[in-house]
């Protein structure tokens, strides 16, 4: 069986981790495999939103420990790629996680890589490889404090306890809550709704917002507005206030 499933339909893709029966726990070879589907979407210009999910009901306990026991831990490294795989990217499109059961330790670093999180309300997210002095070594340190703030990211952080998908949308760690094994739907509905809109502005926005972390205030305001007129002047605007106008009772 696959390690990981890449499948599109029309303009969204879906990138499905494979190993229910470990929860989806990744290992190095599953590493590198979701690394490739991600390189694969972002090369693919028919493609402009992709999902990430697990198999079985599970989004993803993290690394394979049992792997790391046996001898074969997944790569680590300070240049390429992360050791789930995909989180030291930075796509040029937006990726969702659909997320259902556990996306703990490494899985919620996979979680929280992704733009959006849409997840069932029992789902299950935290740092439970706290509890086996496992470090966040795949971004967890650092997008969960900018995603939540660094009080609630070191309560996850410190305690290593699970919080539910209610509790992590109170938390502002999911965008959205749906009623459980409705996750992937509502993920690949919202996928569809932001392939409608007009690609250009809203990768430009979605970069100058990623960008801007590593900038000062007036650097951050400049390549903003460097990215914005690559998209005033590349036709997309224009076409779009024609539209309005043109639509837009008076």
């Amino acid at each position: 069986m696959q390690l990981v499933t890449f499948e599109k339909s029309d303009s969204v893709a879906v990138v499905t981790i494979c190993r229910p029966q470990v929860r989806n726990a990744v290992d190095r070879a599953t590493a590198e495999a979701l690394s490739e589907a991600f390189r694969a979407f972002d090369q693919d210009e028919t493609l402009k939103v992709t999902v990430l999910t697990g198999a079985g009901g599970q989004f993803c306990a993290g690394a394979d420990l049992k792997a790391m026991a046996s001898g074969h831990p997944n790569r680590v490294a300070p240049d390429g790629d992360g050791p789930m795989g995909p989180t030291r990217m930075l796509l040029g499109k937006p990726v969702l996680a659909a997320i259902e059961g556990h996306a703990v330790a490494g899985g919620l670093e996979l979680a929280a890589w992704c733009d959006l999180r849409i997840a069932a309300r029992d789902a299950i997210l935290g740092v439970y490889c706290r509890r086996w002095g496992v470090p966040l070594i795949d971004g967890g340190t650092v997008r969960l404090s900018r995603l939540i703030g660094h009080s609630h990211a070191l309560d996850l952080i410190l305690t290593g306890r699970g919080v539910t998908g209610e509790e992590a949308y109170r938390m502002g760690l999911v965008n959205r809550v749906v009623e459980p094994g409705h996750a992937l739907e509502a993920a690949v509905t919202l996928a569809r709704e932001l392939s409608q809109l007009p690609q250009r502005c809203l990768r430009s926005d979605r970069l100058s917002a990623y960008e801007q972390w590593e900038l000062p205030m007036d650097e951050a305001l400049k390549n903003e507005l460097r990215r914005g007129m690559e998209a005033l002047t590349s036709g997309e605007s224009a076409t779009g206030v024609q539209r309005f106008a043109t639509t837009r009772k008076s």
